[in-house]
């Protein structure tokens, strides 16, 4: 079976180039062929996410901006109107197979920020749980150049790690990695697999040869780094052909980049060995059981709550003897946290004025101590 095939959940990364002609009008032919792709996939099981370019492309036309490099008030304006256009599109290229789109616009802070992360984690499962296909874009309206991606490679591999995705492709204009640039450099050797980001591996890297998009090799393989290191593994693709998925799964003409981990392995020794805890839950030995057994820790099984920590931070899980069992990030603030421990899932809207997981800490954010 072909890793894409066998994949369980698939972000594909889509690139300007590939989705806006040159004069700034959606591809809909080539479109419509990458939904029927993306909608075969949805039929085998695989749930699916897309990252996608094209807003400024697609704005800047009907705003009549002039060729060349646009100030950021200008690409802000031509995101505005662009995406709006660039939603309707995917919305009615998949309404023909019956999937419903949820438009979700993200900056590099929503990554880095904590809470932030964690909310748009928790949409994007709900969406995937609903059967709805996210389709992803930076929010290029209003973010500023110090913290936008400034491509959609690196954001793709941020989503990736961050809904824990076991494949993520992105399309572009180009069939994979070589040793050179092919399009100057008739003697680069094509490269099918990498297992290893090495010096030599990033030095192959080459200028950005789309005149549309703004990610080029460079951008691709820091997005390698960002999904290898989170347990993904991601492929670079040709989306030039209609039909661009089952092409890829037909030839297997791609580069594959291989982790030494499984996305959920990578992320628990991430949680293990490089977040400090902010707090400590004490809990009763029922709840040490469960844990043991590879559950996830409920409020019922809390009975003390020390230190002051935020939702999405470390925290310490300790035994009647004060012994730590685990440690895991938690889905609740310690000021919220003391108000469920001890209760069932059913009180928490009362006691919270919300209704929030059913977890204090859910078993794929939990690592058991040895």
């Amino acid at each position: 079976m072909s890793p894409l095939a066998s994949a369980k959940r698939l972000v594909v990364k889509i690139g300007s180039s590939l989705l806006v002609t040159k004069d700034g009008e959606i591809n809909r032919p080539w479109l419509d062929a990458l939904c029927d792709d993306l909608a075969a996939c949805r039929a085998r099981g695989q749930e699916i996410i897309v990252v996608t370019s094209g807003a400024v492309a697609v704005g800047r036309r009907h705003l009549a901006l002039a060729e060349g490099a646009l100030r950021l008030d200008e690409k802000q304006a031509a995101a505005a109107t662009g995406q709006i256009r660039l939603a309707h599109a995917y919305q009615e290229a998949l309404a023909r197979h019956a999937l419903t789109v949820a438009q979700v616009l993200l900056t590099i802070d929503d990554s880095e920020n904590r809470r932030r992360y964690l909310n748009a984690r928790n949409t994007l499962e709900t969406l995937l749980r609903l059967g709805a296909v996210p389709v992803i874009n930076e929010n290029d309206t209003v973010a500023t150049q110090e913290i936008r991606f400034g491509d959609n490679d690196r954001l793709a591999a941020r989503v990736a790690q961050m809904i824990g995705a076991d494949t993520l492709v992105l399309f572009s204009d180009i069939d994979g990695l070589y040793t050179g640039d092919p399009r100057r450099d008739p003697a680069a050797q094509f490269i099918p697999e990498v297992r290893e980001m090495t010096d030599e591996i990033e030095r192959m890297a080459g200028d950005p040869g789309s005149t549309v998009g703004t990610g080029g090799m460079v951008t691709k393989l820091q997005a390698a780094r960002i999904a290898l290191a989170a347990g993904c593994r991601m492929a670079i693709a040709s989306g030039t052909q209609a039909h661009p998925l089952l092409a890829m799964e037909a030839t297997g003409r791609c580069t594959w980049f291989h982790p030494g981990e499984e996305p959920l392995t990578a992320r628990k020794q991430w949680i293990a060995g490089s977040v400090k805890p902010q707090g400590i839950l004490a809990v009763d030995a029922g709840a040490c059981r469960a844990l043991k057994q590879g559950g996830s820790l409920l409020p019922a099984g809390v009975v003390a709550v020390e230190g002051e920590f935020q939702k999405g931070e470390a925290v310490v899980v300790v035994n009647g003897d004060g012994r730590a069992v685990a440690r895991g990030l938690t889905a609740y603030s310690s000021e919220d946290a003391r108000r469920i421990i001890g209760r069932k899932s059913g009180d928490f809207e009362a006691l919270l004025g919300y209704r929030g997981r059913d977890e204090m800490i859910h078993r794929d954010d939990l690592v058991l101590d040895s």
